[in-house]
């Protein structure tokens, strides 16, 4: 039986001697590589554009565990999550946008994204909290949360993350690994606290200032009141007739779907949901 992915060593062969990405720690399929560097040479700039293309992939959670003693960049285009779909098409689209066709952009900008510093050296130095992803990627110039206008930016979340530190069983890295557990909650205390603003369930509505304050294409990110958590779920913004709707990989439906309800009705079916925060990449 043929093996999905590549190992570490074939990545190495499939690149030039003496080339600076070779080093770099990244699992990836041959089918990724081929349908990132088809969906880029496109030309396409447009987040939906991206984020259609992966309507029917099968929902799977867990995909970038594969080595909890060894962090790796994984990347797996046929299996999505709702962090890592979104990812990929924050990726897509931002390679994109400067005209990069070639994996190896793709891979390095997927890498800054995810990571602390771009670098991938243990779990800790990845970013698990999308608030987290919000407030780097902002720095970076990749993305920017939008929170304005009030209305419809009426609510303000303060952030109270404590979940990962707290469960470290529910992590085979953090389970595996007792080393990491304060760098985690060293960053959750970093994060805690922070205020953010976001549109609550009941400003969701088909509006002209909700469309004017959400377009085609933002990242949703919808607030919770979990407790210990801040995001429960990610998807991308996409205007209806009849209102705001997202793409996302849900896990209800097992697949990437563009939901046939609209984000009003979809908050109001989750007794945790307090709204939506958007971010838009830039």
């Amino acid at each position: 039986m043929k093996t999905k992915f590549f190992t570490i060593a074939m990545l190495l062969c499939l690149l030039p001697m003496g080339s600076a990405w070779a080093q770099e720690r990244c699992h990836y399929s041959r089918q990724d590589s081929i349908l990132v560097e088809q969906l880029l040479a496109s030309g396409h700039t447009d987040v939906l554009f991206y984020a259609r293309k992966f309507l029917g992939r099968p929902y799977v959670a867990h995909t970038l565990e594969l080595y909890p003693d060894d962090e790796r960049l994984v990347l797996n285009t046929d299996e999505l999550d709702c962090t890592t779909y979104v990812d990929v098409v924050a990726a897509l689209t931002l390679c994109a946008r400067r005209g990069e066709t070639r994996f190896s952009q793709f891979v390095h900008q997927l890498r800054q994204q995810r990571y602390w510093d771009g670098k991938c050296t243990d779990y800790t130095s990845r970013i698990h909290y999308f608030s987290d992803w919000i407030r780097d990627n902002s720095r970076l110039g990749y993305a920017q949360e939008i929170q304005q206008p009030n209305p419809p930016f009426t609510a303000v979340q303060t952030v109270s993350v404590s979940y990962m530190s707290k469960h470290p069983q529910s992590y085979v890295s953090l389970d595996r690994h007792p080393e990491y557990r304060p760098v985690i909650a060293a960053q959750e205390k970093d994060l805690s606290g922070k205020k953010f603003r976001y549109i609550p369930t009941a400003e969701v509505k088909n509006t002209e200032t909700l469309r004017k304050a959400v377009h085609d294409g933002d990242i949703i990110c919808i607030v919770t009141s979990a407790d210990g958590l801040d995001i429960a779920h990610l998807g991308i913004a996409v205007w209806h007739e009849d209102g705001l709707h997202m793409i996302d990989a849900s896990s209800l439906q097992k697949k990437v779907v563009e939901e046939n309800i609209t984000m009003r009705q979809y908050l109001e079916r989750r007794k945790n949901a307090l709204g939506i925060r958007i971010v838009r990449l830039q």
